[in-house]
């Protein structure tokens, strides 16, 4: 018999829920709800399972109803706040975090999440002072270094290589200090135009990141083998969904897929939901496997038993959006996985994929600090095994044009920038969208960005970023020579 005393069922949720056993979880907290409504921490913790199945508009109404009880833990507030970001009520988030900063002043965590929610916000000076307030209570707190570093440009006059490269060889023996500092330390010299000590840095951390997953470049393949098997040659639509709302932007991390997202999300008939991952969610639910595509499941036994209707309906509801709720954006870059399921479940909706030159890709990736728990990112860590991922996602990218031609508006990022106005129509044009100009100052957009873009894309159109690959030329050469022996054109 289950145990129907509410502690126990919050107990039995809690640990379920760290173990990702979200049906489970589930229950047990909505249970330990039922039984002790008033229970702010309860709620909280049952917000939080909502949210990690991307029910998103049930964890956002758990959220408020936690918050309206008036905790007064720190725990329970920074855990709301964490609900609030991941539904993307980000002023919400602020006011969780700020509260959970006046119950516990001394708490590095609640310091450092308040500024993430800064950075989200836009707010970049508030954000410092909230990682220095993070770091004045504990100066080993290793992601602010990492953040810090990242908030602004630094010169010969501001800069923090000397603390960081103290705190790295008094702490070198700390897995997650090996990371951050050294990440740090590449993100401040390329600031000061030290190109080859920001290499050997950025080298030092993403290996020691890379030591914190397992992972093989071979699962990658093998999932866009299975891809490409499962829709072999031109896709004929037979059954639809009418919803026309959805525009799907994806392609490689850091190509410029946020800020197609934000010129687009200028257009007053266009919102962004941010980056749901809520698509594969959809299709895993559909023959019941996991709610990803990780450990390269093959779909090509499902194909004729989807029922593409219901992924759709899954699909909108997962996101909390209406078929004919208007037009909407769907940013997870990996959708481009997905993109055959995508022109199945929604055949009007919209697919732009973003290329960038391919050195350019791959340093960027190398350059960010993914999410290591999350298995799309795994390929990140080596350099070498971003070469192996681009070549995979080239070659995917390639059939899908192949077998939907027509459906996917390839946009270059140099292109976008050198040429702003002529490629904005383009995408709008592509989209069925009437020209609006406040699609060239998305910069004044104050909606909430909650990616490794959220600095950059606050900024007018720069060039900085194109070339980049240049400064590090020779360093790259085995990179270069990988992805020419693959096949991959690389300009010049």
């Amino acid at each position: 018999m289950q145990p129907q005393h509410p502690s126990a069922r919050y107990l039995r949720g809690v640990a379920a829920l760290e173990l990702q056993h979200y049906r489970s979880a589930l229950e047990h907290l909505s249970q330990a709800c039922r039984l002790a409504p008033r229970q702010a921490s309860f709620v909280a913790a049952h917000a939080r399972a909502l949210a990690a199945v991307r029910q998103d508009r049930d964890a956002l109404a758990a959220a408020e109803y936690a918050y309206a009880l008036g905790p007064e833990d720190p725990d329970t507030l920074d855990l709301l706040g964490q609900v609030f970001s991941q539904v993307r009520h980000f002023e919400r988030a602020a006011d969780a975090y700020r509260a959970a900063c006046r119950l516990a002043p001394d708490r590095a965590a609640c310091h450092y999440n308040l500024a993430t929610v800064f950075i989200a916000l836009g707010d970049t000076d508030a954000a410092e002072q909230a990682v220095t307030t993070c770091l004045q209570c504990d100066p080993c707190f290793w992601r602010a270094h990492l953040t810090r570093a990242h908030l602004k440009q630094h010169d010969a006059a501001s800069n923090h290589v000397a603390p960081l490269a103290s705190l790295l060889e008094r702490h070198g023996n700390d897995p997650l200090a090996r990371i951050c500092l050294n990440l740090a330390l590449a993100k401040e010299y390329e600031d000061l135009g030290r190109y080859a000590n920001a290499f050997r840095h950025l080298v030092l951390g993403k290996t020691a990141s890379r030591e914190e997953i397992t992972y093989e470049s071979g699962q990658d393949t093998r999932l866009i083998d299975a891809m490409i098997r499962a829709f072999p040659g031109p896709i004929v639509i037979e059954r639809t969904h009418d919803a026309r709302s959805p525009i799907f932007i994806l392609g490689m991390p850091r190509t410029g897929t946020t800020l197609v997202e934000r010129i687009l999300a200028s257009h007053p008939e266009v919102r962004s939901i941010g980056e749901p991952q809520a698509f594969g969610m959809a299709v895993g639910q559909a023959w019941g496997t996991r709610p990803t595509f990780a450990g390269a499941v093959d779909p090509t036994p499902h194909m004729n038993t989807l029922d593409w209707q219901l992924i759709g309906d899954r699909y909108l509801a997962m996101t909390g959006q209406n078929a004919d709720g208007g037009r909407f954006i769907d940013k997870f870059p990996q959708n481009f996985l997905y993109a055959g399921f995508i022109a199945h479940a929604f055949p009007h909706a919209k697919l732009i994929c973003l290329r960038r030159h391919p050195l350019d890709t791959c340093l960027s990736n190398f350059r960010e600090l993914f999410a290591e728990k999350l298995p799309y990112y795994h390929y990140s860590f080596d350099l070498m095994d971003i070469g192996r991922y681009y070549v995979g996602f080239d070659r995917l990218m390639s059939h899908w044009q192949r077998v939907l031609p027509g459906r996917i508006l390839e946009v270059r990022y140099e292109s976008l920038v050198a040429e702003p106005e002529l490629v904005v129509r383009q995408l709008l044009d592509h989209c069925s969208l009437p020209w609006d100009a406040n699609c060239l100052a998305f910069e004044r957009n104050e909606t909430p960005v909650a990616t490794a873009s959220a600095l950059q894309v606050r900024q007018p159109l720069y060039h900085e970023a194109v070339g980049r690959w240049r400064r590090y030329e020779a360093e790259l050469a085995p990179l270069s020579a990988l992805l020419r022996q693959s096949g991959v054109d690389i300009p010049s």
